[in-house]
């Protein structure tokens, strides 16, 4: 019935910050960024390799949305990376803090996380 994850859609709090955030620091590939005066919104549909797209969204004034504890829903965004070491040198070049490595105990492979500009849980999976 479900093909693939289409799109995940992420609202932030400051677009100027977190468009640098997604596309200079983690390197996604802006596919188009729109202003839609309407909604007082920008839209930016972000590439992941080839295979998925976030829509960063900005509206004036979202709520905030609890990360800790850790609230109901979406727990969290993981990206695959080939080297997680690397992965977080990169991160912290950019002031960005990573949780220590941690090993998943079912796959033995190696995982951390860190947030986004708008405390949002991101997760690191080595491949």
């Amino acid at each position: 019935m479900l093909n693939r994850i289409h799109h995940i859609a992420i609202i932030c709090s400051d677009y100027a910050k977190s468009k640098y955030f997604y596309t200079e620091i983690l390197g996604l590939k802006i596919l188009a960024e729109v202003y839609r005066a309407e909604r007082q919104s920008y839209k930016l549909d972000l590439a992941i390799g080839e295979m998925y797209q976030i829509e960063l969204f900005s509206f004036p004034n979202p709520p905030l949305r609890p990360s800790r504890p850790e609230a109901r829903g979406l727990r969290h965004l993981a990206f695959e990376v080939e080297d997680i070491a690397s992965t977080i040198k990169k991160l912290e070049s950019h002031g960005i803090v990573t949780e220590p490595i941690r090993i998943d105990e079912w796959t033995g492979k190696r995982f951390t996380f860190f947030a986004d500009p708008d405390d949002l849980p991101l997760e690191l999976y080595e491949k």
